[in-house]
């Protein structure tokens, strides 16, 4: 059997158990090591608040999507799974997805000016949908990567706050 992402993350960290409880009592919070063993061995459903933890103490914000799209019941339905990219790679998808939407803009407003859609207009409203989905995601996957580049300490978390807030 193939070891959980936690504790797969765990060992890609080189960290034991009570390593990882000891990280979580200086960020001010608990998880005990059986309690810990049980989550990564399948045992035991792991809360939010620990997924959001354990990526804290490991720097992988990529737990926190993980949850959220493949064992959140609500996020299963509405939260897609996120892949980290390059920058390059995620500008480029963004800039793709952008211009085939400057495209259907017009299409779109007649589409739904009416605020119906007719059955001759569904293929296209589908396809719109879909083009908007992927840059729902492509944001996604750059905050993803911002995060990272956070937890990496590669930007600086205090002046990208400063930022964020105004």
């Amino acid at each position: 059997m193939a070891d959980s992402i936690y504790k797969a993350i765990r060992k890609e960290h080189g960290m034991t158990r009570d390593e990882v409880c000891d990280a979580a009592v200086d960020l001010n919070s608990a998880i005990q090591p059986e309690r810990l063993e049980r989550i990564e061995n399948g045992k035991l459903e792991i809360h939010p608040e620990e997924v959001m933890l354990l990526s804290e103490i490991y720097g992988e914000p990529t737990l926190c999507n993980h949850y959220c799209s493949k064992e959140c019941p609500i996020g299963q339905k509405y939260v897609p799974e996120i892949k980290v990219k390059d920058l390059a790679q995620i500008v480029l998808e963004m800039l793709s997805s952008l211009n085939s939407m400057k495209k259907s803009q017009e299409r779109l407003i007649e589409i739904t000016a009416d605020g119906i859609i007719e059955d001759d207009e569904i293929q296209d409203f589908v396809f719109i949908q879909k083009e908007l989905e992927r840059i729902s995601i492509t944001v996604e996957t750059l905050q993803l990567w911002v995060e990272q580049m956070i937890a990496e300490n590669k930007i600086d978390k205090e002046k990208y706050a400063k930022f964020i807030s105004k």
